[in-house]
């Protein structure tokens, strides 16, 4: 019993950091970091000429294969009461946890987003991809704010 206290006590302390580390980063046009607050950034007008929703696939950090082996090693390794048994559980157990923590990750780190086709007023056609937070239509009259690197629409 003693063990297993210790097992669900450890799982309980990396749960948060593998939940913690799922956590991104907004790509919404609503969005700002604090960085970009009182930063000058150019607005054009344009005319939205297409949409088409994207999935927008953040880079995975490893966190939840990392939790997930910790988790899967803690659960395998209560699996049997033998020794050899238990190491056995904890590989296996480590190894799916792995796979799972990742898949967890992946998901989590996927958004709908859009990708907007804009057409300047000097003729230009651009196309900038965001979070699908907006209800943009061809033909909708759009704001397009640039700066440090970071473009976004809105109306």
């Amino acid at each position: 019993m003693r063990a297993y206290a210790y097992r669900l006590i450890g799982a309980a302390l990396v749960l948060p950091l593998v939940i913690s580390g799922c956590a991104t980063q907004s790509s919404s046009s609503s969005v700002y970091r604090s960085s970009d607050a009182q930063r000058e950034q150019t607005v054009r007008w344009a005319t939205v000429e297409a949409v088409r929703t994207v999935t927008i696939q953040r880079d995975s950090k490893g966190i939840g294969a990392v939790g997930g082996a910790v988790v899967g090693g803690i659960a395998g390794s209560g699996v049997s009461s033998g020794k050899r048994e238990s190491s056995i559980g904890a590989v296996l157990g480590a190894i799916a946890g792995t796979v799972a923590g990742q898949a967890i990750e992946e998901r989590a780190n996927q958004r709908e987003g859009l990708e907007v086709t804009v057409k300047y007023d000097n003729g230009d056609v651009r196309v900038i991809v965001q979070e699908a937070d907006l209800d943009l239509k061809t033909g909708d009259r759009v704001r397009v704010v640039s700066g440090g690197g970071v473009t976004r629409v809105s109306k």
